[in-house]
C-alpha cells in the first residue's frame, strides 16, 4: 500500500477507535455515579460493569470466522451502529438488568469494532514500525478514554445527556470507514484453512503455546481500566471526594498513557518488548504503593494517576506488539482475539474484585489490589522470558 493510502487508513481507524474509547471511558464512571446515587452496593456495581466485558469475551470466540469471510468494512459498520443504538437506549430503559443487557450488547459490538480495526491496522503496518504505529493507535483510544470521564459529569445537569452525547459521536464516527477506497474488498490474510469455530480454537491453542505471557499485559490493562473507572468513583465518593474531583483524577491515568505511549512503543522496537515491560511494571508497582499512602490527597492522586498511566498505561499496546513479535502472520487475527479475551477477563475481574475489596475493607487497601496484580504479572513475564531465551525479542 502507498504511504498516503496507509496514512488515510490509519487516521480513519484511529478516529473510530478514539470515539469508541470515549464511549467506554464515559459509560463506566457514569453508571457508577448513577448507581452510587441510587444506593446500589459497590460489589453489585462492579458485577454490573462486568457485563461489558463478558460481551467482549464471548464474542471473541465467534468473530474471527465472519471477519475472514466478510472482511473488515461490514464488521466495523455492524459494530459501530450497534454501539450507537445501544447508547441511545439507556435513558429510555431504566431497569438495572436491562442496562446490564445493554452493556453486554455494547461489549459484543465494541469487540467486533476493535478486533476489525486492530487486525486491519496490524496487517497493513510494516513490521519495523509495528510498535510505533500500534502505540499511536492506542494513544487515540486513550485520548478518547481520557475525555470520557470528564463528559460523564454532565449527569449532574441531566442523567440522559451523557448517553446521548456519546451515542451521537459514535454514529458520526463509524461511517468514516466508507471514505477508504477499496475497503469493501479487504480481508485478513488467508490462514490456509477454512474459517470455522473449530479452526479458531486450534489457532488459539497454537498462539497460546508460543505467546502466552504477551496476553498478561492486556489482561493487566483490563484490570486497570475496569476497576479504576468503575470502583474508584465509588471509593472516592465514600472518602469525601466531590464528583468534579473524581472526574479530574480519573482522566489522569489516560493522560499519562498519552504522554509517552508513542516513545514507549518506539523504544520497545529498539530495546525489546520483554525488557521494557519488566522495567515499566516495576515502576508501576511503586506508583500504586504510593497511592495507598496518599489516598486522601486530591493533588497527589492526580499526580500518581498520571505517573501510573505513563508506566503501565501502555500495557495493552505493548502486549499486542509483543504478541506480534512472537506470532506467525497468519495467526495474528487469533492473537488479537486472545488479547481481547484476556483484556476482557481482566476487565471482568477488576471491578468485581475491586468492589469486593472496597466493601470488605470499608474503603481501605483498595490500591493494594493493583500492587498484587502487577507483581503477579511481573513474575510470570520473567518466567516466560527465561523459558524462551531463544525466541523473545530482546
Amino acid at each position: 500500500m502507498d504511504t498516503n493510502g496507509f496514512r488515510r487508513k490509519f487516521i480513519i481507524l484511529s478516529i473510530i477507535v478514539c470515539i469508541s474509547g470515549f464511549s467506554q471511558g464515559l459509560l463506566l464512571p457514569l453508571i457508577s455515579f448513577i448507581f452510587e446515587d441510587r444506593g446500589i452496593s459497590p460489589t453489585l456495581s462492579g458485577l454490573h460493569a462486568s457485563g461489558l466485558y463478558i460481551g467482549v469475551f464471548v464474542s471473541a470466540l465467534f468473530i474471527e470466522a465472519p471477519l475472514r469471510k466478510y472482511g473488515y468494512l461490514p464488521m466495523i459498520v455492524i459494530g459501530g451502529a450497534t454501539v450507537g443504538i445501544s447508547l441511545f437506549l439507556f435513558p429510555f430503559l431504566e431497569n438495572i438488568w436491562v442496562w446490564f443487557v445493554l452493556r453486554l450488547v455494547i461489549g459484543v459490538a465494541d469487540n467486533v469494532l476493535h478486533f476489525s480495526t486492530q487486525t486491519w491496522l496490524i496487517q497493513s503496518t510494516p513490521p519495523k514500525q509495528m510498535g510505533k504505529i500500534i502505540a499511536f493507535y492506542g494513544l487515540f483510544f486513550s485520548f478518547g478514554f481520557m475525555v470520557g470521564p470528564k463528559v460523564s459529569e454532565l449527569v449532574i445537569i441531566n442523567e440522559a445527556l451523557p448517553f446521548i452525547v456519546s451515542a451521537v459521536l459514535t454514529m458520526i464516527a463509524w461511517p468514516l470507514i466508507f471514505l477508504l477506497p477499496g475497503a469493501r474488498s479487504e480481508k485478513p490474510a488467508d490462514a490456509g484453512v477454512p474459517s470455522s469455530f473449530f479452526n479458531t480454537l486450534k489457532n488459539f491453542k497454537a498462539v497460546i503455546i508460543t505467546s502466552w505471557a504477551c496476553f498478561l499485559m492486556p489482561m493487566l490493562f483490563g484490570i486497570f481500566e475496569g476497576s479504576l473507572n468503575t470502583n474508584f468513583p465509588v471509593y472516592a465518593l465514600r472518602n469525601d471526594f466531590e464528583v468534579s474531583e473524581v472526574t479530574w483524577i480519573l482522566p489522569m491515568f489516560s493522560f499519562g498513557a498519552i504522554l509517552l505511549q508513542v516513545p514507549i512503543g518506539s523504544l520497545g522496537d529498539k530495546v525489546g518488548r520483554s525488557r521494557l515491560i519488566s522495567v515499566l511494571l516495576a515502576l508501576g508497582l511503586g506508583t500504586f504503593l504510593l497511592m495507598e499512602i496518599f489516598s486522601g490527597s486530591f493533588i497527589m492522586l492526580m499526580v500518581l494517576f498520571a505517573l501510573a498511566g505513563i508506566f503501565v498505561g501502555s500495557m495493552y499496546s505493548l502486549g499486542i506488539s509483543y504478541m506480534a513479535d512472537m506470532t506467525p502472520a497468519y495467526n495474528l487475527p487469533a492473537g488479537n482475539l486472545i488479547a481481547g479475551m484476556f483484556f476482557s477477563i481482566g476487565s471482568i475481574l477488576g471491578p468485581v474484585i475491586g468492589g469486593a475489596v472496597i466493601t470488605g475493607t470499608d474503603g481501605g487497601m483498595y490500591f493494594s489490589f493493583f500492587v498484587i496484580a502487577i507483581l503477579a504479572v511481573f513474575i510470570l513475564n520473567v518466567i516466560f522470558v527465561i523459558s524462551n531465551r531463544n525466541h523473545v525479542k530482546e
